[in-house]
């Protein structure tokens, strides 16, 4: 009954476009850090220069994210998609013809990978605005399904790598983002209802209101766990158990796919159970597995499976995150899910580059993960901290249908 329902609620077309257009431009956002043990080999990188490197595109797409949600909101999210998708297409053909042959030359591209990041600030209002507050943690979740793109890069990157060397993986890139593209022109379409666009500065207005940065809070733990760790994985796993760069991928894209694919489950039992309850358990778990790795498992199996746990639990909270900001910021969906994903952006380049810093100076990643997992536990004081003026005032059963 409550699938048949979601399914006639919306726009299912869109929906999948939405997905798909986000999955592949995830693909891409992540692409340096599986890559990034062949890179650092040809062009000789630190450990803090690698983690410095995978972290780039994170925190360009955690910027580009505003930018990105205020071409949302005032050219609608269809051509703002469109140019972000043509801006992403043009620097992977500099980066498969052009020299990368530096360190500088690899931030500068990081950067341009972090327009691909942007993608979340399209993708989720293009999907949201076509369904009602019951069923926007479903739809947000599938359309936030798209990370899933970061275990494609981690799945086939290393091994394409070898086999073609790693500046031919991008260039290979742009078949599958030909083919978004075209699925993404054919069959996405902006939501009649869009609320209309504001000026420039009544987006200030929004970080006056403080569930605004409570949300970006949230966010930058649920989403810079699973963004920071997908992008880490591979040189962890390298440089922690001496894995191949393949093997190495294999065993990240298994952590990543998990964290991704639960994430419509996250908005799902979040419609069901309420966002807030379910963010809290999914903190517990996330904080407690973060601190098991810390400790520096004795063997990649074991590993492995903490981290999969880890990242089921925060992939969770990401769809939870998301089923409750469209209920709060409704009419400034677009916006919002900038600020929010900027939050997640930059949550990410810490965790990130933090693991890199951490096996410098200390020799091993238990200083980064440690803080990361402290930052969990800060998140579910936070969320108790809010949770009954929440429920008293705009997710009360007065003001909204969906359960908060």
């Amino acid at each position: 009954m409550q699938k048949t329902s979601f399914w006639k609620a919306g726009h299912t077309p869109t929906l999948l476009a939405s997905f798909f257009y986000f999955d592949l431009s995830f693909m891409v956002w992540v692409i340096l850090g599986p890559l990034a043990v062949q890179i650092s080999n040809d062009i000789g990188l630190t450990p803090s220069q690698k983690g410095l490197m995978v972290a780039t595109p994170l925190l360009a797409g955690a910027l580009l994210r505003i930018v990105m949600g205020v071409l949302v909101d005032h050219l609608k999210p269809k051509k703002a998609g469109l140019i972000g998708q043509l801006i992403v297409i043009a620097g992977l053909l500099w980066a498969w013809l052009g020299q990368l042959d530096s360190y500088a030359d690899m931030l500068m591209l990081g950067a341009i990978l972090g327009v691909a990041g942007a993608a979340f600030a399209v993708a989720l209002p293009l999907a949201s605005r076509w369904y009602p507050p019951e069923h926007q943690g479903t739809a947000l979740g599938i359309a936030g399904a798209g990370n899933s793109g970061t275990a494609i890069a981690a799945l086939f990157a290393p091994s394409m790598a070898l086999a073609f060397g790693w500046q031919s993986v991008f260039g290979w890139c742009l078949i599958p983002l030909g083919v978004a593209l075209a699925v993404y022109l054919v069959f996405a379409k902006d939501a009649p209802s869009a609320p209309p666009p504001k000026a420039l500065i009544e987006y200030l207005h929004i970080l006056k209101d403080k569930d605004a940065w409570w949300f970006m809070f949230f966010y930058s733990v649920t989403f810079g766990g699973f963004s920071g760790l997908a992008s880490s994985l591979t040189i962890y796993f390298n440089s922690q158990y001496g894995m191949s760069p393949v093997t190495a991928g294999y065993f990240t894209a298994a952590c990543v796919f998990a964290g991704s694919l639960v994430r419509p489950l996250g908005g799902r039992i979040a419609d069901r159970i309420g966002g807030i309850r379910t963010l809290s358990m999914m903190y517990v778990l996330a904080a407690s597995f973060l601190f098991i790795a810390s400790v520096g498992l004795t063997h990649a199996e074991a590993a492995v499976i903490v981290f999969v746990l880890a990242m089921l639990a925060l992939g969770v909270g990401n769809g939870a995150v998301f089923q409750l900001v469209p209920q709060r910021f409704r009419k400034e969906i677009g916006v919002m899910t900038g600020l929010v994903g900027m939050a997640g952006g930059i949550g990410g380049f810490y965790l990130a580059s933090s693991l890199g810093y951490s096996r410098q100076l200390t020799g091993s990643y238990q200083l980064g993960l440690t803080v990361f997992a402290s930052l969990a536990v800060i998140a579910l004081l936070g969320l108790s901290f809010v949770k009954s003026r929440w429920r008293t005032t705009w997710g009360s059963a007065a003001m909204t249908s969906a359960k908060i």
